[in-house]
């Protein structure tokens, strides 16, 4: 039995500084125990660090990084007959700007020593800068991935 159609969820206002709803959106994914105002200034120091480090606009320099990081294909698991078989599929842009953030943060929180504000600053910077950033290597070991699972493809449903 198929399950009930998903209700896209309307996406949250705009953040009061820059008034770009992906930065909010990205506020509200570091958010940990709702501490909403401590996410908020961790990410706008974490731009000020960046608009320090690179004289640029600092959302500009965030939503790049995002754009760098955003993968374009994935893996989907389906089943046929009794064997599960790892199918690539097309990413829709805004499941590819969340991967994305989520990527950044995470690996961010991974990294030890430092402010989180500072550790979200590097990861951004090295993602818009396409360094050898963790985030730019979990793109492309997700993009090898479905090249090499690309003979599964005509099981997409």
């Amino acid at each position: 039995m198929a399950r009930r159609p998903v209700k896209k969820r309307p996406l949250p206002p705009p953040d009061p500084v820059y008034n770009s709803v992906m930065l909010s959106r990205f506020i509200n994914k570091i958010n940990y125990r709702g501490k909403k105002n401590l996410a908020m200034r961790i990410v706008y120091k974490a731009l000020d660090i960046i608009k320090q480090k690179t004289n640029e606009d600092p959302l500009k320099v965030f939503l790049q990084a995002v754009e760098n990081a955003r993968p374009l294909v994935e893996l989907r698991p389906r089943r046929i007959g009794g064997a599960t078989y790892q199918i690539p599929v097309e990413v829709p842009q805004i499941r590819g700007e969340t991967l994305a953030m989520r990527w950044i943060i995470e690996f961010a929180r991974k990294r030890k020593g430092k402010p989180m504000s500072e550790k979200l600053a590097e990861e951004i910077l090295q993602a818009y800068r396409k360094e050898n950033s963790l985030v730019i290597k979990k793109r492309e070991e997700t993009h090898k991935m479905a090249e090499a699972n690309r003979a599964f493809a005509h099981y997409r449903w």
